[in-house]
């Protein structure tokens, strides 16, 4: 599976530039012919604008289905699209939407942690429920930027055979290696590939950090971008992943019975 994340730098507060954006950047990644296409977190308007998010906010994420699916069908990729913010039954969601290269949306996912120290609770709602989805036969799962911090989250997932991790975010400069750490860790402990895809840019007084990055389940690097806008894309090669979980089983070796979670 070769995977492309796009490092966006977004306008806070204008999905209409930010959606022209995505396209001309998801056709530049399209032409070197990956198999799945990432964007970041709530690339439609930014981290998040506080004033009147609900008008800026998508609907029922019917533009980005309409509007993603329909580049993922013309361009025959299977797409990640990052999360949106999105107004569903009266309440903001942090919402992810995958599709496949038909231009399907295969499966969605609303943020389930929400970033207290930026008073993201204050503004969206949390998910209930986690993500697992198929691309062209790979078992994959999506976390939106603070999951991460929450293992117990990433080994759910892993426990239904996750092949592949989506991570999408807007991660601040400043914790940047905590980012890559806990993306590194989670790679190794879950014997999977991780796909982080982080935004760049200043918005409200926040700058984003960009390193965004592809690792193996060893933990090695596959592809990483610098500070700015970027497009990294890496080779995962999915037939590794019987004989690493053969060679060190950890989940054959889980003691699952002591686990207190």
């Amino acid at each position: 599976m070769n995977i492309t994340c796009i490092q966006m730098d977004m306008e806070l507060g204008r999905p209409d530039e930010n959606f022209s954006l995505a396209a001309r950047l998801i056709r530049e990644a399209a032409a070197a012919g990956p198999d799945v296409i990432v964007l970041p977190e709530t690339w439609n308007t930014g981290f998040f604008p506080r004033e009147d998010l609900e008008t800026y906010c998508d609907r029922d994420a019917r533009r980005v289905k309409r509007e993603i699916g329909a580049l993922a069908a013309e361009l025959g990729v299977n797409i990640a699209a990052g999360s949106v913010a999105n107004l569903r039954n009266g309440k903001v969601y942090n919402t992810a939407c995958i599709f496949d290269r038909t231009g399907q949306c295969i499966a969605e996912y609303d943020k389930t942690h929400l970033f207290t120290p930026m008073q993201e609770h204050v503004f969206f709602e949390k998910g209930g429920r986690l993500c697992l989805f198929e691309l062209d036969g790979m078992r994959c799962g999506i976390l939106i930027c603070y999951d991460i911090r929450f293992p117990e989250l990433t080994r759910t997932l892993a426990l239904g055979g996750m092949d592949v991790l989506f991570v999408v975010s807007q991660w601040p400069l400043v914790r940047i290696p905590h980012l890559k750490t806990l993306a590194k860790a989670r790679a190794i402990e879950n014997q999977m590939f991780v796909a982080v895809c982080n935004s760049c840019g200043r918005a409200d007084g926040t700058v984003y950090g960009g390193g965004s990055v592809i690792y193996d389940p060893w933990g090695t690097v596959l592809a990483e971008a610098g500070e700015g806008p970027g497009i990294i894309s890496a080779a995962c090669d999915g037939s590794i992943l019987g004989q690493i979980r053969t060679s060190i089983n950890v989940f054959n070796d889980r003691r699952a019975e002591l686990y207190k979670i």
